[in-house]
């Protein structure tokens, strides 16, 4: 028994390559899964246990593989450039939330390399080497390196796993966007040098530098955070000054009615007691009509109010095409009983399938001898959905409710008609979301189904 603990002492104490290449495998694996989960709790991804669970996995089995055929650090640097673009392919996330929620990752783990590694060498007295080659001194530091980055994960995990701390990105126009890719791209570059440094020369560089390393990759780090709050707190502000624009539009517009609705008061009053006095009920009940069409016009403009409609983006989408189909002498009616913050969908898609939807819906109204459009967004708990219907006049009777949705398919000219076939095929994608279309003489409808993902998921299992 003495001999053979004596070989296992031997065998972790002598340099040793090939146990190394052992030892790293399973090591590299909870790096990379720790890696992966720090990630998605900034993305705010949320993924249902066993998928998190298979995501997780399979973005540590690849970390596994480059370890094998790349050697380190480039193994670890291609891997981070992959999970940017894997993460955007397969959870369809924004590919500027995904650089910077992998650059905020990857500077806690320089900054834990930094603070450790220098320190551990000069404990135990020895080399980069010696650190690298002995079983011994590679496991001691995979288990404090690992151990620090999983309390970290967990800090993060109850601070921020409920805040959407990168949802502003949504916000910034292109021209902000590429000067943020422009930063972050210099910035992954300093955390790349960063890595070769501590790979092959940590031992050579005195532990006065180590500090200076430290402190600086840490001021970096808030600095970065910093402008970029500043950043998006101004193009916030910006948008918000942009709703208050639109949105005292509206009020205007609903001052004008109400003054002139008040001024015509007793002349309105005046026709009523006419109609009722000669009994004529048939043209009492025809003005009737179209006094409640004035009424409709006052109801849609407060509506349009972004305390009601609580999505900035949303807001001023609705308001935009609620005005483009007026100005085109469209009615557009409009009920608005959903809180918006309870949608478990992208927001980005949400907006622009939103946006084909009413644009299709304004084309075809238009061409219609009675302009009619009808939107309502309404909550039904009981079925743990949200349902946006938009619904229209249309003058193609004869239409294909399946072939519409077709690529190249349109009905206008020089239009490539890829809006609807866009819309299909990310609905087809989501998990949670049905798009229903039908029609009747009058209207032709739309009914975008928004399901609770967590109701989803239950269904499921």
């Amino acid at each position: 028994m003495l001999q053979f603990l004596d070989s296992i002492k031997s065998l972790l104490n002598s340099e040793n390559p090939e146990l190394i290449s052992i030892i790293l495998i399973p090591a590299c694996f909870i790096e990379s899964a720790l890696l992966y989960n720090i990630v998605v709790t900034f993305l705010r991804v949320n993924l249902e246990k066993k998928k998190n669970i298979f995501y997780t996995i399979f973005f540590s089995i690849i970390s596994v593989v480059l370890s094998l055929l790349i050697p380190a650090p480039f193994n670890t640097i291609i891997f981070y450039i992959l999970v940017v673009f894997l993460l955007k392919i397969i959870l369809h996330v924004n590919l500027l939330k995904c650089f910077f929620s992998l650059l905020l990752s990857l500077f806690i783990i320089a900054l834990i390399s930094l603070l450790i590694q220098k320190p551990y060498l000069l404990i135990f007295n020895i080399d980069n080497n010696k650190y690298m080659l002995t079983p011994i001194y590679r496991i001691g530091y995979l288990i404090i390196f690992q151990s620090i980055l999983g309390i970290i994960y967990y800090v993060i995990n109850k601070l921020f796993k409920d805040k959407g701390l990168l949802e502003a990105f949504n916000l910034l126009d292109k021209k902000t966007t590429k000067i943020i890719y422009f930063y972050m791209i210099i910035g992954f570059i300093a955390l790349v040098l960063q890595l070769i440094i501590t790979a092959f020369y940590i031992d050579k560089i005195p532990i006065f530098i180590s500090i200076f390393n430290f402190l600086l990759l840490l001021c970096l780090l808030i600095s970065s955070i910093y402008t970029f709050s500043r950043v998006i707190s101004l193009e916030t502000t910006k948008q918000n000054l942009q709703i208050a624009e639109e949105y005292n539009k509206s009020l205007n517009i609903l001052y004008d009615e109400v003054k002139g609705f008040n001024h015509d008061f007793k002349n309105i009053i005046s026709t009523i007691d006419g109609y009722v006095d000669t009994n004529d009920i048939d043209r009492l009940r025809k003005f009737l009509e179209e006094v409640k069409e004035d009424c409709m016009i006052t109801k849609n403009l407060s509506i349009l109010n972004p305390r009601v409609i609580n999505n900035p983006g949303i807001y001023s989408l609705l308001n935009n095409k609620y005005f483009k189909a007026t100005n085109a002498g469209i009615k557009f009616d409009l009920d608005f009983l959903l809180d918006l913050d309870t949608l478990q969908v992208n927001n980005y898609k949400f907006s622009r399938i939103l946006g084909v939807l009413l644009d299709n819906a304004i084309e075809e109204a238009e061409k219609c001898d009675e302009k009619i459009i009808k939107v309502s967004f309404r909550r039904e708990d009981k079925n743990h959905r949200a349902v946006i219907l938009i619904q229209n006049t249309y003058t193609n009777k004869n239409v294909n409710i399946d072939e519409i949705f077709k690529k190249g398919f349109s009905g206008k000219q020089n239009h490539s008609g890829i809006g609807l076939w866009e819309v299909r095929k990310y609905v087809r994608n989501s998990k949670n979301l049905d798009l229903f279309t039908t029609k009747n003489n009058t209207f032709f409808s739309q009914e975008l189904t928004i399901y609770d993902i967590d109701v989803e998921d239950q269904k499921s299992t």
